[in-house]
């Protein structure tokens, strides 16, 4: 009867240790399936993350990360020779990529690579072509035969300005009218005596 009891209780601690070594086994393979699952989302978040545009709601198409510039440029807008008054509300600060701030008019801040001028127009909810200059409230300055919608950048002529990105220290002169080419000189010096605000 004895030797029969302790092949039993020796049966019972095999089948235990076996039973305990199984769950430790699949207790070892679930934990390591949990592990390599969480580095998998850890790693393609981290991947994600370094691949995004760091873009803001709304940002310009093609721009770099918002912070990857700051720069400062000068602009000068005469229509029929009245100065057009960027320093309004209605103008400053619109978007965190290109604005006009602090009730200034006159200095174009840029915070990213890759923001056009075309985009700053945009923003300010101001049309801007290569031959018309539309203001918000529909006025319309457009080429025809008596008047014409100018652009100068640092004092050479082009045609258009939307694709244009600004540089740091640019002069940006737009002007609508019949200006000789000394009244032209003479906006493109007003517009060099400018201050350019940094900050």
């Amino acid at each position: 009867m004895g030797r029969k009891e302790r092949k039993e209780r020796e049966d019972k601690r095999e089948n235990y240790a076996t039973k305990r070594s199984s769950e430790k086994k699949r207790n070892m393979l679930i934990t390591i399936g949990v592990l390599v699952t969480i580095a998998v989302i850890v790693g393609f978040a981290g991947w994600k993350f370094m691949n995004i545009s760091h873009a803001a709601p709304g940002g310009p198409v093609g721009a770099g990360a918002l912070g990857s510039e700051h720069s400062h440029s000068a602009i000068l807008v005469k229509i029929f020779g009245d100065t057009f008054d960027f320093s309004l509300p209605a103008y400053q600060l619109k978007t965190s990529w290109i604005h006009f701030e602090g009730g200034d008019g006159t200095t174009i801040h840029k915070h990213a690579k890759g923001v056009t001028l075309g985009y700053l127009f945009d923003s300010l909810k101001l049309k801007v072509d290569d031959k018309c200059f539309v203001f918000q409230d529909g006025r319309q300055f457009c080429t025809n035969a008596d008047y014409s919608l100018k652009f100068y950048i640092n004092g050479e002529k082009v045609n258009d300005i939307r694709t244009y990105e600004p540089m740091d220290k640019d002069r940006i002169l737009i002007t609508y009218g019949a200006e000789t080419p000394e009244e032209i000189q003479a906006l493109l010096t007003q517009l060099n005596e400018q201050k350019i605000i940094e900050n």
